[in-house]
């Protein structure tokens, strides 16, 4: 009965902060795009194979789709959950920005993974979006690394890149609700992949989409 409630809980809280950020026809996992160089685009297939493992898992409905969104686009508001990778740089105007910000306090959350190469552009852009916000070191303590798998050891680090070791940082609001998450040195979103993709071991896949369920869990479920 207990896992009905919370499968309850999980649909309701998604139609309540979609209607909040969008439109509840429209709602899906949209990855961004952005101008400066990074390849924004890398892996097209990561959302879609999220949303059906996440579907899979908490009998969710999420479409299947890779919806691309620019902050700049007024459909920005149509998504609760938006994702951001790449390998390189990354430039934000002023008026996209703005648009984040908003869309942020307004209920949004971002999620951004560090494909090895990108970490100084995004601290800088979004440094800019929150400037009175800094990004905040989590650990295997904070909620939503329990809220469904156990990941109480910490952040798992899917692929190696120059040895460090993963680390997750978040942004939050005046009220403490998670609006950002950034996962360096981990490259979760590359176990997201297609098994062909990064010639990943089946359960090096599992661990980050068990990461994944629980991101997308913690977000639609968080009090």
């Amino acid at each position: 009965m207990k896992k009905y409630i919370v499968l309850f809980t999980i649909i309701s809280l998604f139609t309540l902060l979609s209607a909040v950020v969008g439109n509840t026809n429209q709602v899906g996992f949209a990855r961004l795009q952005y101008d400066g160089g990074g390849d924004w685009y890398n892996d097209p297939e990561v959302l879609p194979n999220l949303a059906r493992y996440v579907n899979s898992v908490l009998n969710t409905n999420f479409p299947l789709d890779q919806n691309v969104v620019k902050a700049s686009d007024p459909k920005l508001f149509d998504f609760p959950f938006v994702y951001m990778t790449g390998h390189g740089n990354i430039r934000w105007s002023e008026q996209e920005v703005q648009n984040l910000r908003n869309w942020m306090l307004r209920g949004g959350f971002l999620y951004a993974d560090d494909d090895y190469g990108m970490d100084a552009a995004f601290r800088r852009e979004i440094k800019k979006v929150f400037p009175e916000y800094e990004l905040v070191e989590l650990d295997g303590r904070f909620p939503l690394f329990t809220c469904f798998y156990d990941f109480s050891s910490g952040l798992p680090k899917i692929h190696e890149h120059d040895g460090k070791p993963p680390q997750a940082f978040g942004i939050f609001d005046d009220t403490g609700r998670l609006m950002c998450l950034y996962t360096y040195e981990s490259n979760i979103s590359d176990g997201w992949a297609d098994p062909y993709t990064h010639n990943d071991p089946e359960e090096v896949r599992e661990t980050a989409l068990k990461f994944g369920c629980n991101i997308i869990y913690y977000l639609f479920c968080r009090g």
